[in-house]
Order: C-alpha cells, then structure tokens, then sequence
C-alpha cells in the first residue's frame, strides 16, 4: 500500500474497500449461480421453487444482511455485470465502489434502448471515479434525460398523471400532510416558504422558523380561494435554446441541480400572467454570461431601482411625485412592449390611471440623444409623455 501521504494512504483504503465489495458481491453471485445450477435438476417444480427462494436468506446468513439487501445487491450486480462490463470491471479494480454500481444499475434500468446502455458504459466509470456519489447521481439523472429525451417526458407526464395529496393521522395529534407533485412546483412552495418564515418577522414571535413555515403552509390552504397552481416564488431552471424552441425533446434542471422536469411543463408555467424570467445566453464553453434580459410584465427590484434613481419622478409631464411613490410602468404595454429599461418608467398612481383610460400615453418614438455626461451613458433618457389627442 502506497502510504507516502495521508491522502495517499485513506486513497489505497478506499480503493481496497471498493476491491472487497467487489469480491464479496462476486462470490455472492456465483453462489446463486451454482444454487440455480444445482436446483435445475430437483423435481418437483415446486421443491425447486422453493429452494432458489432460500437462496437470498442463506447469503444472507452468511454475510449479515437481510434477504431485501441480498436481493437488492444482486439484482444491481447482475445488471451491471451483463450489460455493463466495463463499469463492472472497473469494480473488480476497485475504481467505483458499491454504491456507484448501485446507481449505474438503476440508471441501466431506466434505459430502454441497448445503444444507450452501450454509451453509458462507456462514459460513466471516467467520471465516477473523479466525483463524489451524489454527483454521479446528478451526471445519471441528466444522461437518461439527454439521451433518450423523448421517453423521460413520458415516463415525467405518466408520473406527473399520478400527482396526489394524502394525510396520514399519528398519535398525539399530529398527521403528516404527503404530497406527491411536479418537482418545479414542489420547489415554488419550498422557496415561498423560505422566504416567508424568514422576512417580516415579529419581534415578539417565538416561533421557530419551521413552525412558521408549517403555520404559513396550513394558512395557504385553508384560507385562499385560489383553485389554480401559481407559483410567484423565484424559480431558477436550464433550458437548452433548441430545446426551449421546441426543436427537440428536452429537460429544463434546476441551477441547483437537484431536480429536472420537463422542459414544455417550464413552457406551460411561463404563460402564467404572473410568470416572470431572467433569460440568458450562456456561452456553452466558458460559461461567461452573453446577454442577459427579462422576460415577464413585472420587472425585479433591481430594475426598479435603477428606473427611480435614472428618472426621479413621474413622468407624467409637470407631475411632481418622487419616483419612490410611483408605479413602473410600460411604455409599449406588455406583452407587445419588453421588459426592459427603455421601455419602461414610473409613473404615480394618478397618472397611471389617465394612461390605462387612455387619457394619457406614453410616446412610442426612439428617446432623445442624452447629454454627454457619465450617468447618462449608462442609463439612456427615459422618452417624454404627452396627452392623447
């Protein structure tokens, strides 16, 4: 065992333990094997049904597990091991451990066509044996949903079909509330509920932060009338452009990584009037941010901010209200209009009013030149109102 270094040496312990694994796993196997071997000759069928039952249990005895792990363990073995050989070879050498080839065997199983599992092969042990279990798990979740697209968005509508909320009552008057959902809108409630428990807090409230989250979630439900799902929490995903065209079948994945869904359910969300998104392109190589827009009525309060401090006051011509007081308004109205600095402004709530009776209008003619002067190279001269004829 190479030792130079206390890294050197936890790294020859780590791809010893991987070795034994193997070996036990391998041993386990090939006693099942000869146990099917052995019984294929007893009569009657049934005495030979039961004896290959007991196999999971006499392994079991042998190694400490129960008969669930043993099945489970061979189960995942023998999928590797027959349509996987060179993952399962690399566990012979001790280069991915048990609990890779665990993963890689679920992933197999979720792979219909054999061209996939051929690519997955040959991809998968390079980047398990550099990366961390819950990462190759993440790498697997996003190769089935790139390479076979097309049957990931069935089996995520079929499951998606089965979206259901149970209640299960405990001792001490307490039930557990399950909700079985689409990830996207599971992760909308758990951001709303971050976000809520942790901002306007009474000074005097005792509550820990997940007693109010469960109180905000009780007070959700029973008091709204609302009857459809709309999610106002910020919810940040990676879509493909091909993919968010439509060009082809594809998942939009959480920044986070954590979960994936569909991208056309993101597309469904996004035509929600109270949607709204920050859309970048990324440049696939570097990762540098390219152009960066919004994408929805309301614009952020950074946005906001900076059409108070470029425009100081309603726009409405003579008004005089502080731009702090003011509503951001468009001036092409959406959706025609973008999101965007140069078309919107603030205008107070009075005014605002004239513009939606159509009383007052903003211009739609290009903004004037600006001044030569620092603060307006950066943000352009917001184009003047005027009445409507």
């Amino acid at each position: 065992m190479d030792t130079s270094t206390p890294t050197d040496a936890l790294s020859c312990a780590t791809r010893e333990r991987a070795r034994a694994e193997a070996r036990e796993t391998e041993t386990m196997l090939w006693f099942r094997d000869s146990e099917i071997a052995r019984t294929a000759s007893v009569e009657p069928p049934m005495r030979r049904q039961i004896e290959r039952a007991a196999v999971p249990m006499a392994i079991g005895e042998a190694t400490g597990l129960s008969e669930g792990q043993v099945q489970l363990r061979l189960s995942a073995a023998a999928t590797v091991r027959e349509r996987a050989p060179l993952a399962w070879a690399a566990f012979g050498d001790g280069r991915i451990d048990l609990a890779r080839v665990r993963d890689i065997a679920h992933t197999i199983d979720q792979l219909h066509r054999a061209e996939s599992v051929e690519r997955l092969d040959r991809l998968v042990v390079g980047y398990a044996e550099d990366h961390t279990a819950a990462e190759l798990r993440g790498w697997l979740r996003r190769f089935v949903q790139r390479v076979e697209a097309d049957l990931a968005a069935e089996r995520a509508d079929a499951a998606r079909a089965e979206r259901h909320v149970s209640v299960s009552h405990t001792d001490d008057a307490m039930a557990w509330l399950n909700a079985y959902l689409p990830s996207h809108e599971a992760a909308a409630i758990e951001a709303r509920l971050r976000h809520a428990a942790r901002h306007d807090i009474d000074p005097d409230d005792t509550r820990t932060v997940a007693q109010r989250e469960a109180d905000l979630l009780v007070a959700w439900c029973t008091d709204s009338g609302a009857t459809t799902a709309a999610p106002d929490a910020q919810v940040a995903v990676r879509v493909d452009a091909d993919v968010l065209a439509g060009a082809r079948d594809g998942f939009a994945e959480s920044t986070d990584g954590r979960w994936a869904v569909p991208a056309h359910w993101i597309t469904q969300m996004a035509l929600h009037g109270n949607s709204f998104w920050h859309r970048m392109i990324v440049h696939p190589v570097t990762g540098d941010v390219l152009s960066h827009e919004y994408v929805g009525r309301f614009c952020p309060d950074t946005l906001a901010a900076a059409l108070r401090f470029r425009d100081g006051l309603c726009q409405a011509p003579g008004c005089m209200v502080p731009a702090e007081r003011c509503d951001i308004d468009h001036r092409i109205p959406h959706p025609a209009g973008p999101t965007s600095a140069d078309n919107l402004g603030p205008l107070c709530r009075r005014h605002h009013g004239f513009k939606g009776h159509g009383i007052l209008r903003w211009s739609i003619g290009p903004p004037p030149a600006p001044p030569p002067a620092l603060v307006i190279e950066i943000y352009q001269d917001p184009v003047p109102m005027e009445y409507a004829a």
